[in-house]
């Protein structure tokens, strides 16, 4: 049995006794990363406590086996998933807090049905059509914002595995396009790609 304690619904259940009825959560993977997309996700979880996943948690504190696992019963379970991505050159245009910010909206906005409130890890989004609470840690306290947390990682990391076929070299299926010394000895030795983040520190270094 896992140490990590789960995410609890105890958010939600607040707002379901306040009468919202749709309570989604948002988060996103990739922002630290210096190659490849921004990707986001929200999800509406059922409300009914019968119907409840067990053992979501912010997705860094699982190992990919358990995050699979998750990532197919959210999909199966989930009243509604929207996952988005937001390139690396459309971060570099934004910067990674402005892409941040318009990848939860977007994910939010693609939601079908709609919510009735929004919890999004960290930072607070408006224009979601709906009242929101910006939760800090909130993949490791909210059930929907940690489910969100796994949809958006496990989405971002196959994207990765299907770069580092397209872009030999690089090891994106390892790192994911963080900055790890391997990373940063093939950025060194190939110099950037088409999906690295051309405003970062590091890749303009590489790219001279």
């Amino acid at each position: 049995m896992s140490l990590v304690a789960s995410s609890s619904y105890a958010y939600e259940d607040e707002l379901y006794r306040a009468g919202f009825v749709g309570v989604a959560g948002a988060d996103e993977a990739g922002r630290g990363a210096c190659a490849g997309p921004l990707v986001a996700a929200a999800v509406i979880l059922p409300a009914d406590p019968g119907s409840r996943i067990v053992g979501l948690r912010d997705s860094k504190l699982l190992t990919a086996h358990q995050r699979d696992a998750l990532f197919d019963e959210i999909r199966l379970r989930a009243v509604t998933v929207a996952v988005v991505r937001i390139e690396a050159d459309e971060c570099d245009l934004l910067g990674i807090q402005e892409a941040d910010i318009q990848g939860l909206r977007r994910a939010l906005l693609e939601l079908d049905p709609a919510p009735d409130f929004a919890l999004t890890d960290g930072f607070p989004v408006d224009g979601v059509g709906c009242p929101g609470l910006a939760v800090w840690k909130g993949d490791q306290v909210a059930a929907c914002v940690a489910a969100a947390s796994i949809m958006a990682k496990v989405s971002r990391d196959r994207i990765m595995a299907e770069y580092d076929a397209q872009f030999p070299g690089y090891g994106f299926a390892a790192h994911k396009g963080y900055a790890t010394r391997a990373h940063q000895r093939a950025l060194a030795t190939l110099g950037p790609c088409a999906i690295h983040r051309m405003t970062y520190a590091n890749v303009a270094a590489a790219a001279r």
